[in-house]
């Protein structure tokens, strides 16, 4: 039982169940990878992906900060 609680605490806190959590983090680990892949890019051809990580990461934080507003 407690090890159930320790999967299922967190996801509940944001309202989502462990699965729906799962989905929702590996979204956002996808996204910011790619975000990463921008900017190491961009490190390198400065010319590319000038706003791409930036634009991304925004995106993120509204998705965040959406879903915190809808589940309170």
């Amino acid at each position: 039982m407690i090890m159930i609680k320790l999967f299922t605490r967190h996801p509940a806190s944001v309202g989502e169940s462990y699965f729906e959590h799962l989905c929702a983090a590996g979204g956002f680990t996808a996204s910011l990878l790619l975000a990463a892949v921008a900017c190491a890019v961009h490190a390198l051809l400065p010319f590319l992906f000038e706003r791409t990580a930036s634009a991304r990461i925004d995106a993120l934080y509204n998705r965040m900060v959406a879903n915190r507003a809808r589940s309170a």
